[in-house]
């Protein structure tokens, strides 16, 4: 990784997914996970703060970025419960098939390059009866904002570390073999409207 991406972009990612309206959507989602989790793009570890550590037995951070890990280091050893790096993108993950409770995607699907290898990869390791909690924003059902999404996301993914405005996150998560439970949507406040609907809820392996 370049200087850009290793030094600058993680403060800017870092800034940006601490806003309040993010931490709220955290705050739905976090909590329902339990026993051995894998949270998919750690980052910079804004999730910490909102698990329930008495549900926590291990969190797997999956997190190829080294500058998103060092922005992490603080609230790493901080967390009340025990955190193991895994330093490979999401198409990657070195762990046993149905040896996860919990999978946990918050802001990431958008990220990953070949998002349905790494959706496999995270059913491949979620046990039958285990879940994947999910957070995120994609493609909004508005015309008038997906024509924008569109637009923009060339540009925007170029400068945002590869973030894609317009994934249809549901669709995603059902191609890949998941069912999914429950769904909510809206628009987020404060928030760019290009980037502001969110998808939050659970899925299991169908």
């Amino acid at each position: 990784m370049g200087f850009y991406e290793n030094r600058i972009l993680p403060f800017f990612l870092d800034l940006g997914c601490s806003a309040e309206p993010i931490g709220k959507q955290r705050q739905k989602v976090v909590p329902l996970a339990e026993g051995r989790i894998l949270e998919i793009g750690m980052g910079s570890g804004l999730n910490i703060p909102f698990y329930d550590p008495s549900r926590v037995e291990k969190v797997w951070g999956l997190e190829p970025s080294a500058g998103m890990r060092r922005r992490a280091a603080p609230r790493v050893a901080q967390a009340p419960f025990e955190i193991e790096w895994l330093d490979l993108p999401g198409e990657e993950i070195p762990l046993d098939d149905d040896s996860v409770d919990t999978v946990l995607l918050t802001y990431t699907l958008c990220t990953i390059p070949d998002f349905r290898a790494a959706l496999a990869q995270m059913r491949r390791v979620l046990r039958p009866s285990g879940r994947l909690l999910f957070s995120e924003h994609g493609a909004a059902p508005d015309a008038d904002v997906r024509k924008w999404q569109d637009r923009v996301n060339p540009i925007w993914k170029k400068l945002a570390g590869g973030c894609n405005l317009n994934r249809d996150i549901p669709g995603a998560l059902t191609e890949a073999g998941f069912e999914i439970v429950q769904v909510d949507t809206m628009y987020l406040p404060k928030t760019p409207r290009i980037a502001a609907f969110q998808y939050w809820g659970h899925a299991v392996r169908s």
